[in-house]
């Protein structure tokens, strides 16, 4: 649930000339149908791994760290798979940020445990959401911003020029998006203290402070604001993402509230889970999610990083 909007500076951004290269491409797709863009994605999934590219090689690693009780060839079967889908998400950003809001959130086909939000906003704490990067988890901050004022923080992308464009997808759904700073935080908690809801995707290795605790049983350097801001707030916890559904079909999207000690005062506890509601929801489809990031690049000192042989 990250974005790029500065609510301080809310002008139409102007793209720059790789983010309009971009933005023209992803508008031409647009007129596709979402089967047409997933079997483009599938395919450029297939091309990728002829190619040997560094995607590939990130997928085998994680598939091989996490899922040591699966064979060789179930693992590789779940590398094959998440580079599919992690390249249908990339193209049904076209849908998602160029078709009408109303016909984006039609292809939501139905919603597991709503209540989930409508109960855990009537308590009156605000709302934190755990999104992590599972599905089309795009489509899971529009649904969720169409029902709560929504807020998020956002890191900037890597390449600059693609901020902008970013901003537009992004910014149709309704929330306010924060940039990663102490004034941004500092909104998130003046969020929470007003009712409202704030969602954080928080698996992804941190640039600043974090600790290592365990993620599918490897050591993965963890953020530790989402635990502050449980603690400190009070506030409910629930955890969702949006799955995509076989043959293009549309999304399901699934809602929970987490019981895991996430709220703790001890930073390694709230981190470690964090990460034990997230695996258990990979788990349930462990094909969705973004393997293809390097999650466990950061290790502890003298032990060597699993993807070095891809710098």
């Amino acid at each position: 649930m990250s974005a790029v909007t500065d609510p301080s500076n809310q002008v139409e951004p102007t793209l720059r000339r790789r983010g309009r290269a971009v933005h023209l491409l992803l508008r031409a797709l647009s007129i596709l149908p979402l089967r047409a863009l997933h079997g483009l994605g599938s395919a450029v999934a297939w091309l990728s791994i002829k190619l040997d590219r560094k995607d590939w090689h990130i997928a085998r690693v994680n598939a091989d760290l996490c899922f040591t009780d699966w064979s060789a060839a179930q693992r590789h079967a779940l590398a094959r798979a998440a580079l599919r889908e992690n390249a249908k998400g990339l193209f049904e950003l076209a849908a998602l940020w160029y078709w009408p809001v109303d016909r984006v959130l039609g292809l939501v086909e139905s919603v597991e445990n709503p209540e989930v939000i409508h109960d855990a906003m009537a308590e009156g704490h605000g709302l934190l959401v755990i999104a992590p990067h599972h599905g089309a988890w795009e489509l899971l901050q529009m649904w969720l911003a169409q029902r709560v004022p929504l807020h998020a923080l956002y890191r900037p992308p890597r390449w600059p020029d693609l901020e902008a464009l970013l901003n537009r997808g992004r910014s149709r759904s309704g929330a306010t998006f924060w940039p990663a700073r102490p004034s941004g935080i500092r909104a998130l908690f003046k969020a929470l203290k007003a009712g409202e809801a704030v969602g954080v995707l928080p698996d992804q290795v941190p640039p600043g402070e974090g600790v290592l605790v365990p993620f599918f049983g490897q050591p993965a350097k963890t953020m530790t604001l989402f635990g502050k801001m449980a603690h400190r707030s009070g506030a409910p916890v629930v955890i969702g993402w949006a799955e995509r559904l076989p043959d293009s079909k549309g999304f399901r999207l699934h809602w929970q509230r987490v019981t895991a000690p996430v709220d703790s005062d001890d930073p390694q506890v709230a981190a470690a889970a964090v990460n034990q509601e997230i695996e258990a929801l990979v788990r349930r489809c462990p094909a969705q999610y973004q393997w293809t990031y390097q999650r466990f690049s950061r290790r502890a000192t003298g032990e060597p990083n699993p993807y070095r042989e891809l710098a």
